[in-house]
């Protein structure tokens, strides 16, 4: 057996999430991966804006997500085909020798255009394919009654990455310019490779006739019967893909307009973010200690339209005070519902369809719901930020209810 598919016996003691040293393996590299992330983006905008203006600067951190957008689903394939740990460790790599390898170029040139833009490919293809596979792992590093409480570490590790990471990329920016920031980038990308080569894997159960077979194409068209036909994963899409098109704008570009027509300036919407990151921090951590939350489906599916309610708010407060008081409403119950919504895809979806399931509600989050930011803007321009974030509260809802309307999903629990 190779060291790639180390296996935990199939009949082990289920140990709490937080004390079990292969999660915590798993959680200390996708935590210096996604710190990584940060500061390389950090770099990489750096870098565009010094190399060209304001249109290259855009296209450069755009590039990146036209592969990612068509490749995520043959990434969820090819996760499902080979095992999400090894597509993880691939990605990790790749990433790691492209980011240093333009650090070492920079050391004897400008950075060019061009070169940035191949880069920034370079990771949307890399992207593609890690984040179906990251999304598929935890089930198979962890017990079915954990997964909830990994849900909430991964939360909490993203929130650190978005604390840690940013400064930390301007920090490297600011000593030694974009070339010590994208080596740093890599350095952190390489950390998380021995972590991840220290995973021991819990075996699939045998499933005839779930395992990949075939083209990919086949793979794929099966792994979507799969969700369309399960009574519960069909729902959770449709509450994943409507609501995070109704989050999603308001909560990135919308608090940048927002701030700016009520003349709260850089200040107040940071006060704002940063009490979103302290709501969603506050349910991360809630996950991570309590581990499991009874009545699933029906608390996920409220959680999201409390969230909506207080998107909706967010726009007709008067002071940042308030503001900010919403949104750690926001951060509360959205963090709460998203991280539900994970648990329990991973808990109701067959094994051997993971990496598939997974990269069809991640390509909602990550390439289909940042289209609507150029919607949010145009929307604003003509009505300014009240009826957008009403709109687009109505559109959480909306997708909430529809949860709510299904029995099955309402009844989901998660494992005990």
């Amino acid at each position: 057996m190779t060291v790639t598919d180390t296996e935990i016996p199939a009949r082990t003691a289920e140990r709490p999430a937080h004390r079990d040293a292969n999660v915590l393996r798993w959680l200390g590299a996708y935590t210096a991966s996604m710190i990584g992330d940060s500061v390389y983006y950090m770099a990489l905008a750096w870098a565009a804006a010094r190399t060209g203006g304001d249109t290259q600067t855009g296209v450069v951190l755009a590039v990146g997500s036209i592969p990612r957008a068509v490749l995520m689903l043959g990434g969820g394939v090819l996760a499902d085909r080979i095992g999400p740990r090894r597509v993880v460790i691939g990605s990790d790599a790749a990433r790691c020798l492209v980011v240093l390898g333009l650090a070492a170029a920079l050391l004897f040139t400008s950075p060019a255009l061009w070169m940035l833009i191949a880069v920034a490919l370079v990771f949307g293809v890399v992207d593609a394919l890690f984040l179906p596979a990251v999304g598929a792992l935890p089930p198979r590093v962890t017990a079915p009654g954990q997964l909830a409480r990994v849900q909430g570490m991964r939360g909490l590790a993203t929130r650190l990455a978005n604390v840690v990471g940013a400064p930390l990329g301007g920090v490297a920016v600011a000593l030694g310019g974009p070339t010590l920031a994208f080596a740093a980038a890599g350095v952190l990308f390489a950390v998380s490779l021995p972590l991840l080569l220290s995973l021991r894997i819990r075996p699939l159960p045998d499933q005839k006739g779930a395992e990949p077979s075939g083209t990919a194409w086949h793979d794929l068209a099966d792994g979507l019967r799969h969700i369309r036909r399960h009574p519960q994963l069909g729902p959770l899409m449709i509450v994943v893909a409507v609501s995070e098109v109704g989050f999603v704008g308001p909560l990135n570009l919308g608090l940048i307009l927002l701030a700016e027509e009520r003349h709260w300036g850089a200040s107040g919407m940071g006060w704002i973010i940063a009490a979103f990151g302290i709501g969603a921090g506050a349910t991360a951590l809630l996950l991570a200690v309590r581990g499991r939350v009874p009545r699933a489906g029906l608390v996920m599916c409220l959680a999201v339209l409390i969230g909506a309610v207080a998107i909706g708010a967010l726009a007709q407060l008067p002071s940042v005070a308030l503001a900010a008081t919403a949104a750690v409403c926001v951060g509360l119950f959205a963090g709460l519902g998203g991280s539900l919504c994970g648990a329990l895809i991973q808990t109701v979806t067959e094994p051997a369809y993971l990496g598939r399931v997974t990269s069809v509600s991640t390509l909602f989050t990550h390439a289909i719901a940042p289209l609507s930011y150029p919607v949010t803007g145009a929307a604003v321009a003509i009505w300014g930020t009240g009826p957008v974030f009403a709109a687009s509260a109505a559109l959480c809802a909306a997708g909430a209810l529809t949860g709510l309307a299904f029995t099955r999903l309402r009844r989901a629990e998660l494992p005990g």
